[in-house]
């Protein structure tokens, strides 16, 4: 199967500001603009929002 620019790889940053990144894949078709998950860091202890940076 061929990777498409239609599911581009994302790294998604902390909002708390401690640095902890996840890497995902995202749809570019269903999600066209910047993704914003709730996601566990691991340095505050909490579940957090994770923005996808560019």
């Amino acid at each position: 199967m061929a990777r498409t620019a239609a599911r581009p790889v994302v790294r998604l940053k902390s909002t708390a500001g401690t640095g902890v990144t996840y890497v995902t894949r995202k749809n570019r078709l269903n999600d066209p603009d910047r993704l914003v998950l709730r996601k566990y860091d691991a340095v505050t202890g909490k579940h957090v929002l994770f923005r996808e940076e560019r």
